[in-house]
């Protein structure tokens, strides 16, 4: 479960005050797969991160009950100096796991080569979206944060995506940002509506889908 209680968050640009969050309470349940819709700008990716707490708030609380991934479609986790399993290694000692399972899976998973071996500043944006998946799904979270990486690659290796990530959902929850309501609708069952600062939990995704899709109107 992760609980935010009146939740600020917002950006100052030269001329406004953006707000992600404002005054925000909401309960994102356990052992659910949580779709988090909103237009472009409206906020996701900075929530994750607000969520894994990568990034501070403005205001309010935050209770997190269980352990978290990493925004995973950002790798916002990875050296840009070391190789792909090097940062693997590193991850697999910061998360406890074993590091020669999580190296192997990661090194399956991603699909990189010998760019495995290779430092991750030289990596593609999906080739780092790949691996942030591949070394993410090796660790045991409570909770999975996605944010569109199943889009990466080509339709053989969506496919691994979503049959890993189903897989997980068997024992973990997820918050998931996508685009594709196709997406959503086989990741979820339930969502959570960004618009203005506020956000609204709906517990049948199809609810969900319908608000955002009202908003984009």
């Amino acid at each position: 479960m992760i609980l935010l209680r009146n939740v600020t968050k917002t950006y100052r640009t030269k001329s406004m005050r953006k707000w992600i969050l404002k005054n925000a309470n909401i309960t994102f349940p356990a052992g659910r797969s949580v779709a988090l819709l909103g237009r472009n700008g409206a906020g996701k990716t900075t929530l994750l991160k607000v969520i894994a707490g990568t990034i501070g708030i403005d205001s309010g609380e935050i209770i997190r009950q269980g352990s978290i991934s990493w925004p995973i479609g950002f790798a916002g986790s990875f050296h840009p100096q070391l190789t792909g399993a090097q940062n693997t290694r590193f991850l697999a000692r910061v998360y406890g796991v074993d590091t020669d399972e999580l190296l192997d899976f990661a090194k399956d998973f991603a699909e990189l080569g010998n760019f495995f071996n290779m430092p991750f500043r030289t990596y593609s944006s999906g080739m780092r979206s790949r691996l942030a998946f591949g070394v993410s799904m090796g660790v045991p979270f409570d909770t999975y944060l996605v944010d569109e990486v199943t889009s990466v690659g080509d339709a053989q290796f969506r496919r691994k995506c979503d049959l890993v990530f189903q897989e997980r959902m068997k024992t973990a929850g997820a918050i998931v940002v996508s685009h594709g309501m196709d997406t959503i609708r086989k990741l979820c069952d339930c969502g959570v509506v960004l618009d203005e600062g506020k956000i609204t939990y709906y517990d049948d995704v199809e609810q969900a889908i319908e608000k955002h899709n009202s908003i984009l109107q």
